[in-house]
């Protein structure tokens, strides 16, 4: 076991001469000192995603985890068991970010689709569809305190705050050069702050007048940033903590000051370096005392937030861990990876002295994995007949459409491009609620057959799903070529991996590739 160490020490002269803003972070951190240690303990672990996890996050009763199969599942804090209307499918390409209301009515979600999506989490309906102006890959969305505004950022720097009451576009802001990969409010919701993979961190009030920007904040890029729930104030001054990660592989903690003459300033308190490699995400508990972040080197780390001093290292997951989240009612830590799985944590209190540690720990498994996948056959979903469908139907519960989908000859290719429109107008299915489970039980099945099993190689990076006609675009990579050509037409021409403009819009068959998929399909 490794001794933890005191990285905060108070030395009274030195302080002094320090400036006014740290002092009064600093007293702050001296008042929590003698707080207890926590323990931290693996309680289950879902499987649900057939991709990457890329970000978790809590309201008071539920947790959302998004994830590049395109897909958000929804679970009841209560035992995780996954609500009614879970999955949500309303995404065209892969999830990047998600994050409730203060009241957690509402559900905000984005995607590479240019897209954020307002779910209400009543229903799982979709409430508004708010299309970022450029139609750039959105990576990051954030609600303030309040829920009166939104902030998205995208791909090509730029950012929109949207009023959210009305769902229209308050005010654009950019940053040329870069891409925003992180933002979070004020707890007061006054400003906010962005990162980006150009390193800095930005200040922002509501009018988006940047009122600060810190460079070099992480060299190689910023990929996570979320401010603590406590205002601070003295002096004229008002202070609030700042938490940021990089590539790095550093987390960081910031006071942020406001003076009442509207100055801003940063100021660096604490560097931990307790993981190894790019440090993918970070979130600060309820009461502001913990902060928690995910890494490339596959841990979780547990830091006390006042004193910067590490806890515990968690080693769970078994790939690069992309999403953590605390919960705002219950002592519980979520943690989402390119493994595919979100592991639940609970944090309690504890007296056994300040000793980091590793936890090996046994997990409770929620899963669809134990489903018998329908089918009836090793056949791709898409080879499917229309016998294969009937069986499919029965298997979910929906016996009573097999003579409808019979009627209509819905084979494999028809199921997987279904859509309510053509349940509602050619298959006549008149109940909303019937349309809606169909639905759901379409994405699960190709979420499911995105695999258990085909070569990442063999998915096209826009979709994820399996390529029929593979070509070769000018950035090298191999996409389908439905897939790039309306990407191409929709995104100013930049290149769905590397966001860099593309040189030129030819597309090259990929004859090899497309073979091997051939044999891979037939050795099915």
């Amino acid at each position: 076991m490794m001794t933890l160490v005191r990285l905060f020490l108070w030395d009274e002269p030195r302080e002094r001469a320090r400036n006014q803003e740290v002092n009064i972070a600093h007293r702050h951190a001296k008042r929590d000192s003698s707080r207890p240690t926590q323990m931290v303990s693996l309680i289950c672990t879902l499987q649900d995603h057939r991709d990457d996890v890329n970000c978790c996050a809590f309201s008071a009763t539920l947790l959302a985890t998004c994830s590049a199969d395109k897909t958000l599942r929804i679970y009841n804090t209560q035992d995780f068991s996954e609500v009614s209307y879970s999955p949500l499918s309303g995404h065209g390409y892969g999830v990047h970010c998600c994050c409730f209301s203060a009241c957690g009515q509402y559900l905000a979600s984005c995607s590479t689709d240019g897209s954020t999506v307002v779910w209400s989490t009543d229903t799982g309906e979709i409430e508004a569809v708010l299309e970022h102006p450029g139609r750039s890959p959105v990576r990051v969305c954030a609600f303030s305190p309040d829920s009166s505004h939104l902030v998205s950022g995208a791909s090509d720097g730029t950012l929109g705050l949207w009023d959210f009451p009305t769902k229209t576009l308050h005010r654009m802001g950019a940053v040329n050069d870069t891409t925003m990969v992180a933002c979070s409010f004020t707890p007061c919701g006054q400003m906010f702050v962005t990162g980006s993979t150009y390193g800095d961190l930005r200040l922002w009030d509501l009018d988006m007048n940047q009122l600060h920007a810190e460079k070099n904040t992480h060299d190689l890029g910023v990929t996570c940033c979320c401010f603590g729930p406590k205002i601070l104030s003295g002096s004229g001054v008002v202070q609030f903590r700042l938490a940021s990660c990089g590539q790095d592989s550093t987390l960081k903690i910031w006071i942020v000051s406001r003076s009442n003459t509207g100055s801003c300033k940063m100021q660096l308190l604490h560097t931990l370096t307790g993981q190894s490699a790019p440090v993918l995400s970070c979130a600060f508990s309820a009461d502001g005392q913990l902060l928690v972040s995910g890494s490339v080197d596959k841990t979780v780390t547990v830091y006390d937030a006042s004193q910067g001093a590490l806890l515990y290292t968690l080693n769970q997951h078994e790939r690069y861990v992309t999403a953590c989240a605390f919960s705002p009612s219950k002592p519980l830590i979520a943690t989402g990876s390119m493994d595919k799985t979100v592991n639940i944590w609970s944090v309690e209190d504890g007296r056994s002295g300040h000793e980091c540690k590793s936890l090996p720990v046994e997990t409770a498994r929620f899963s669809s994995e134990g489903r018998k996948l329908p089918g009836h056959s090793r056949l791709l979903v898409s080879d499917w007949s229309e016998e294969d469908v009937g069986a499919w139907l029965c298997d979910e519960g929906l016996e009573a459409l097999v003579e409808t989908f019979k009627a209509n000859n819905i084979d494999g290719a028809e199921l997987i491009s279904m859509t309510k429109e053509t349940l509602a107008s050619e298959l006549n299915i008149e109940s909303v609620g019937l349309r809606s489970k169909v639905l759901r039980k379409v994405e699960e099945l190709k979420a499911g057959c995105v695999c258990t099993g085909v070569p990442d190689e063999f998915l096209c990076p826009i979709t994820r799903e399996l390529m029929k006609d593979p070509v070769i675009a000018a950035d090298g990579y191999s996409y389908e070529r439905e897939a790039i050509e309306s990407w191409i037409a929709t995104k100013n021409r930049s290149s769905p991996m590397t966001n860099l403009p593309l040189q030129t819009t030819l597309l090259t068959p990929n004859r090899t590739l497309k073979m091997a998929i051939g044999r891979w399909r037939t050795s099915q």
